[in-house]
């Protein structure tokens, strides 16, 4: 008899699907290095790979003490053997605060000034700098002179400067102060210096408010933010934030600043200044943890000793587990000095300093009745560490196997404490201000205790012989959507971002058109170009080329063709020998036609490329399929060495890994070099004009802009997708911490590149299907998507090949896909139009809708005013051109000073527009 199990769900999974945004796997092993500390596991481990966040709708009660009279005398008996001892690695993250400093001061001579630039916190920290010139129009940077430029100073581009920060020790901040000194004689041209602070060891920038520092040299610029100068005494209004949480914006079209002009600028006398603010930063530290086992026949008892060098109060949450279960329990008294029970699940122990102030340190006396003790740490009051998202496991028996680890969390009832990763990295703490998280709610448990009744329902072998193929396969989707309910629980929810931070400046002159790899010309409506099946027919370039015409007809701009390279999958995603263009869809010369033919009909091209990760062709001495053949022939240091599947000894993952296939390390110089040679061929060879880049969870975005540069493409969009936020089986409102994600990745290229909107698809799906139009305004009256933040590298869609087609992943709600369309074709951000859809009923509406945006030239920036978000309708004016409304409720544009007349209407969605 079969039974269906977690790694045969999870075979089942990869062997269907290319991926979907969850993570569905079985529990590894005794493993005693911790990379995403969710303790949240029955039989089965659903593990999270990014930002944790779950609020129990529960009030925290405050564990009860107990009595002195129960407290226990370490036992130390004289016969005792070791059974057990390790040592486990501890990471946690610390906040570090410290100051940027800025001072503006006269030199020699009543011509010479400085500006000096200083950072208090450690880091290998570099000013990217540049200038704007008396006469420049824009807001582009420019080099400065050569005279300004500080020694070690480096050129980028053509626009700006690069200069490392020097320690400076006559600095009263502290010994890792560091500063830079830019020395400039004020008969110079220049009018202002601009700049950012870039920390080279985690990636991050920092800005002021969200844009780049300005310091005016000559007179005094038009205030438009971001300026820093003599008036500030010390004080800026907003904060500074780091560009991790807001977009760098040096382009002038998003920018939209005035330009510098001789006529603009009030001439007076230059005054120094000196202003700081402080900023933070998040390092990771090593402690380390031992623990031993010493058992005593004649007493039948064990002594666990725990010793850590963890600072500060640590507190032991343990149990005990029976040799007939593996459930925690709590034995009898008595207990170790200051313990004290939580809820009746599991008690807590303080553990005790030691003298000579290293860390602290805990024995606890157990009985041999009981096979194993099971524990967590606590930090503090909102700081838990696990081991590897499972409990610390220490049996008592030397005979224990590594089997037996994959055993339940300590309690199956009300709430579990749990130990969450609260910054997606490898380590193993969860920084947390509210008490309401300290525990995880019995609803999580059971979401796991449905899948589990679930997978059993279909593993028996009478359900298998009575249950239809259909009925099973329903059943494997509701586990699936119950595991991407489970994994939103672990999902941030605190925002660092703030909308007024990104907004874009609104401005009434036309926008300018300039091309970006953010935004392409700013008017781009992207067709995506094929769906999950196209490369069954074996000649999909040939008939893309046949409809070369017909889509430029349609009003389409850009579009996205599948993979092209050589794959162990026929879909693509699973790529093998990058220069080999021979797959599925067609040979590399009907590849070239394509690409030409849809070129003379004015439509720019967009290769999907899948950078994440690579199948190997060949086996290391293993067995394990980690060498790469062709003409890129790397060995297993170009895989990462944190995805235990593939044994690489390349340096850890900086993004989420992709378990079906090795993920690349892209920290690897010869990988981006072989990369960027690749990219650049791909252009000059087959004629791209952008890229499509797939699972940009996978690597820091960082990366992917130095692949840009070296590539230069027209139009890039990275696929940043994962789980939205629930509570309790419903979407919450607030969905601001997963298009923060989003955001985040898009700074890490620094607006080189867009990404989809899931945020906005995955909103439209809850307010469509469940006729809640109201979701679609956030809380300040913004779109709730990526789009209301940053839309100018908002690519928004309702349907591509994996959540559509015939794979389905998240299909969006039946019969109202026009209304998604209506949306997102009259709002701001790149809208992007799935294949299914343009060559099927809906081909005429989309049209029409194209016809509209393109007549009134709503573009990625256009601005949106929501006049209405109720239960049943939605309505809204772009750019004073266009109003809309999609719902079954009624809407009427206001007639006031504009003559609106109705463009165009379908099922529950009508468009006007001005004339």
């Amino acid at each position: 008899m079969s039974v269906v199990t977690a790694d045969s769900l999870f075979n089942l999974h990869h062997r269907h699907h290319r991926r979907r945004n969850t993570d569905f796997k079985p529990v590894e092993k005794l493993q005693l290095v911790s990379k995403n500390p969710i303790s949240f596991n029955r039989n089965c481990t659903h593990t999270p790979n990014r930002r944790a966040n779950f609020r129990s709708r529960r009030h925290y009660c405050p564990p009860k003490a107990l009595s002195s009279s129960g407290t226990a005398v370490v036992e130390t008996p004289e016969a005792t053997d070791v059974t057990f001892s390790e040592t486990f690695e501890l990471k946690r993250r610390e906040k570090l605060e410290g100051k940027i400093t800025i001072r503006l001061e006269s030199g020699k001579g009543e011509d010479h000034w400085s500006l000096t630039v200083g950072c208090s916190l450690p880091g290998k920290w570099v000013l990217h700098w540049g200038v704007n010139y008396i006469g420049d129009t824009g807001s582009e940077w420019d080099q400065p002179l050569e005279d300004m430029r500080p020694p070690g100073s480096v050129p980028v581009k053509g626009y700006a400067i690069e200069t490392p920060f020097e320690r400076s020790p006559a600095s009263s901040l502290g010994d890792s102060f560091v500063e830079v000194k830019i020395d400039f004689n004020t008969n110079s041209s220049i009018a202002a210096i601009n700049f950012v602070l870039k920390d080279e060891e985690t990636g991050c920038w920092y800005q002021h408010r969200g844009r780049d520092f300005k310091v005016p040299l000559i007179g005094s610029l038009q205030d438009d933010g971001n300026v820093v100068e003599a008036k500030s005494l010390g004080v800026w209004p907003g904060d500074l934030g780091k560009i991790s949480n807001l977009p760098q914006e040096t382009e002038s079209a998003d920018a939209q600043v005035d330009g510098i002009k001789e006529s603009s600028l009030k001439q007076r006398p230059l005054q120094g200044f000196y202003v700081e603010q402080s900023v933070f930063k998040e390092i990771c530290i090593d402690n380390s943890m031992s623990v031993s086992v010493s058992h005593c026949t004649e007493k039948a008892k064990n002594v666990v000793r725990i010793e850590t060098d963890l600072p500060g109060d640590v507190v032991a949450h343990w149990g005990v587990w029976r040799d007939e279960g593996k459930n925690w329990e709590v034995p009898v008294e008595p207990y170790p000095p200051e313990t004290i029970t939580f809820k009746n699940k599991a008690l807590q122990t303080r553990l005790q300093q030691k003298t000579d102030g290293t860390g602290s340190w805990g024995a606890f006396t157990l009985g041999d009745e009981f096979s194993a003790f099971v524990f967590v740490l606590k930090l503090g009051s909102n700081t838990w560490l696990n081991c590897k998202g499972d409990d610390f496991y220490i049996p008592f028996s030397s005979n224990a196997t590594k089997a037996e680890l994959s055993g339940s969390t300590h309690s199956s009832g009300e709430e579990q404490p749990v130990a969450l990763d609260s910054q997606a990295t490898s380590d193993d703490t969860f920084d947390d201000t509210s008490e309401s998280k300290e525990v995880v709610s019995a609803y999580a448990g059971g979401i796991i205790n449905e899948i589990t009744k679930l997978m059993n329902g279909i593993s028996t072998e009478k359900s298998r012989k009575t249950k239809s193929r259909q009925a099973q396969e329903t059943i494997l989707q509701e586990i699936e959507k119950l595991a991407a309910e489970a994994y939103s629980i672990f999902r941030s929810s605190t925002p660092i971002f703030t909308e007024v931070e990104l907004a874009e400046v609104e401005d009434d002159s036309p926008p300018r058109i300039t091309i970006s790899s953010g935004t392409g010309s700013g008017y781009e409506i992207l067709c995506q170009g094929f769906n999950w099946d196209s490369h069954k027919s074996g000649r999909w370039y040939l008939e893309i080329q046949e409809k070369a015409s017909e889509l430029a007809s349609l009003g389409f701009t850009v579009i996205w063709l599948p993979p092209p390279t050589d794959s162990v999958s026929p879909e693509g995603y699973m790529p093998r020998d990058l220069y080999n263009l021979n797959s599925r869809y067609g040979d590399i010369d009907q590849l070239k036609n394509v690409v030409k033919k849809l070129h003379e009909v004015g439509l720019k091209v967009l290769g999907d490329v899948v950078l994440n990760h690579r199948c190997a062709q060949f086996r290391n001495q293993n067995g394990v399929w980690n060498i790469f053949g062709g003409r890129l022939n790397w060995d297993d240091h170009a895989v990462v060495s944190d995805d235990p599947h593939f044994q690489g000894r390349g340096n850890k993952s900086s993004g989420d890994n992709f378990h079906a296939a090795p993920n690349i390390d892209h920290s690897q110089e010869f990988v981006r070099k072989d990369i960027k040679e690749w990219l650049c061929w791909l252009r000059k060879e087959i004629g791209y004009d952008g890229w499509r880049l797939d699972f940009a969870r996978g690597f820091w975005g960082g990366y992917f802009k130095d692949y840009l540069e070296a590539s230069e493409p027209y139009f890039a969009v990275g696929e940043f997708w994962d789980s939205l936020s629930y509570s309790y089986g419903e979407m919450d409102h607030n969905q601001d911490a997963h298009r923060q994600r989003i955001v985040d990745w898009i700074n890490a290229t620094s607006g080189t590149a867009g990404a989809f909107d899931v945020t906005t698809k995955g909103i439209l799906h809850s307010a469509l299907e469940r006729c809640e139009y109201w979701r679609l305004s956030d809380e300040k009256g913004k779109p709730p998507g990526v789009m209301g933040w940053w839309p100018s590298r908002a690519v928004t869609f309702i349907e591509n090949h994996d959540t559509g087609s015939t794979q389905g992943h998240w299909r969006f709600p039946g019969g109202k896909e026009m209304q998604g369309y209506a949306y997102i074709l009259t709002h701001p951000g790149t809208p992007s139009v799935f294949y299914d859809h343009i060559f099927s009923d809906y081909k005429s509406q989309i049209k029409e809708l194209i016809s509209i945006r393109k007549r009134k030239k709503i573009h990625c920036r256009s601005t949106v005013k929501i006049v209405k978000s109720e239960r049943d309708v939605y309505a809204a004016v772009i750019d004073d051109k266009v109003a809309m409304k999609i719902g079954p409720g009624h809407y009427e544009p206001d007639k006031g000073a504009k003559n609106w007349s109705l463009a165009t209407e379908g099922r529950d969605y009508k468009v006007w527009e001005a004339s």
